[in-house]
């Protein structure tokens, strides 16, 4: 076999493409696109295996333009030189369609260089990206583009591959394949949505499957099992992939899913990731849970503590006690809230000085016409409790915090109204 299955197999019109349903299909925007016979800058953002390139092969080869290729990964300002260098030949009267595999490889500059072209329609950008295009996308190559999202293809799809898959290795290798039940079904389940990882999958399977007889071959789950590994695990430790793990653990938790977020602890513990989680759970215990269970933050720290001393696997086993605890623990985002109002009030420039009863000197300047620093001590006074100014003159009054609704946080409420003799927000 001169290249890999994936490549030998991909499909060569959209009505073959499998997943991405909601773009592809009767009536869908992308094959709207493709029937009108006008081709937008387009940019196809997705995990890897799912279909933008295929996607992408198949829009750029319906149209009667100049067809070039590039890979974001290997290419140089040159060779974009070299592609806008045709815009005035012959070759490229009738305009030129650019694909560009992982643009977010190219930098800034290379982007740019394209900007002109693309803007008077003179190139056609087709481009693929798995990382957010927002982040790693130039601005102005963003607003003259369509930006479509694929998503991991669904299991019952893949398994319609793996079926093609089967079929066309058997005819390259020249034997008969006879393949265990539900291999198929687990490959399709554990490849993460990505295509082109089972298809890997497969061809590793024919290569390594046992041999019953020089013209046949048994493809057992053992095997299986064995080459997916943990091929259903989509962690990059600086991509999309693990900000939005890290973000489903916290919202899962924020959401008292405990389930949900042991799920997405699993996720990140499996990549082999395990500070992330260690300090993601300490930012939760203050920012979700707070003053409704104060003493969640130290539960977390110690369980944190074990974690990091244990090491994977065992880390597990604290990190799981963490996560449920917080899950089922009664939330308050009250302190966050406050301080993050006053940051507000400091980066707007208010909260000028301080009272002359705080200030840490002892003495006044000669042009101070009241002299004295009048602290008064609060332990001195009953219920360790004394009214005086602690806000900056402009701010007296204001608030930032204010009581949740949950046990802890409405009997510190309760006791402050009655020291203090008035009502608290």
């Amino acid at each position: 076999m001169s290249s890999p299955l994936a490549d030998q197999i991909r499909p060569l019109d959209l009505n073959d493409v499998v997943g991405q349903s909601h773009l592809i299909g009767e009536g869908k925007l992308l094959t709207k696109i493709v029937e009108s016979g006008y081709l937008p800058n387009m940019i196809f953002y997705g995990p890897s295996g799912v279909g933008k390139t295929t996607v992408a092969r198949i829009i750029a080869g319906k149209t009667h333009k100049k067809l070039f290729k590039l890979n974001g990964t290997s290419a140089s300002t040159a060779d974009i030189r070299e592609i806008i260098g045709q815009v005035d030949t012959f070759g490229g009267y009738q305009g030129i369609v650019l694909y560009l595999d992982e643009i977010q490889y190219l930098n800034k500059k290379q982007q740019q260089s394209l900007l002109e072209y693309i803007e008077n329609g003179t190139i056609t950008l087709i481009a693929s990206t798995t990382e957010n295009p927002y982040f790693y996308i130039y601005n102005a190559i963003l607003s003259r583009s369509t930006v479509f999202e694929f998503k991991p293809v669904q299991t019952e799809e893949v398994e319609k591959v793996i079926e093609r898959a089967f079929e066309m290795m058997q005819r390259q290798l020249h034997v008969t394949l006879t393949v265990e039940q539900d291999v198929k079904h687990y490959i399709a389940k554990h490849c993460g949505g990505d295509v082109r990882k089972s298809l890997n999958i497969v061809e590793l399977c024919c290569l390594a499957g046992e041999p019953v007889s020089p013209e046949k071959r048994r493809i057992t789950m053992e095997i299986a099992k064995q080459l997916s590994q943990k091929s259903n695990i989509r962690h990059d430790r600086d991509g999309d992939e693990h900000y939005d793990c890290i973000s489903a653990l916290q919202k899962s938790i924020r959401g008292s899913d405990e389930n949900a977020a042991l799920h997405y602890l699993a996720r990140l513990l499996e990549a082999g990731d395990l500070l992330s989680p260690c300090r993601r759970l300490l930012v939760v215990a203050s920012e979700d849970i707070g003053l409704a269970y104060p003493q969640a933050i130290s539960i977390v720290k110690a369980c944190v503590d074990s974690a990091l001393q244990l090491g994977l696997p065992e880390a597990m086993i604290p990190l799981a006690q963490a996560v449920v605890l917080l899950a089922t623990a009664p939330k308050s985002n009250s302190s966050y809230l406050g301080i993050h109002r006053a940051i507000e009030d400091v980066r707007n420039g208010k909260g000028n000085g301080f009272p002359r009863c705080l200030q840490n000197r002892h003495f006044d300047s000669a042009e101070k016409e009241v002299k004295g620093q009048f602290y008064q001590y609060a332990h001195d006074f009953p219920n360790h409790y004394v009214q005086q100014q602690y806000f900056p003159d402009d701010l007296v009054g204001t608030v930032y915090y204010e009581y949740g609704l949950n046990k802890n946080e409405q009997a510190a409420k309760t006791y402050w109204e009655k020291i203090k003799g008035k009502s608290s927000n």
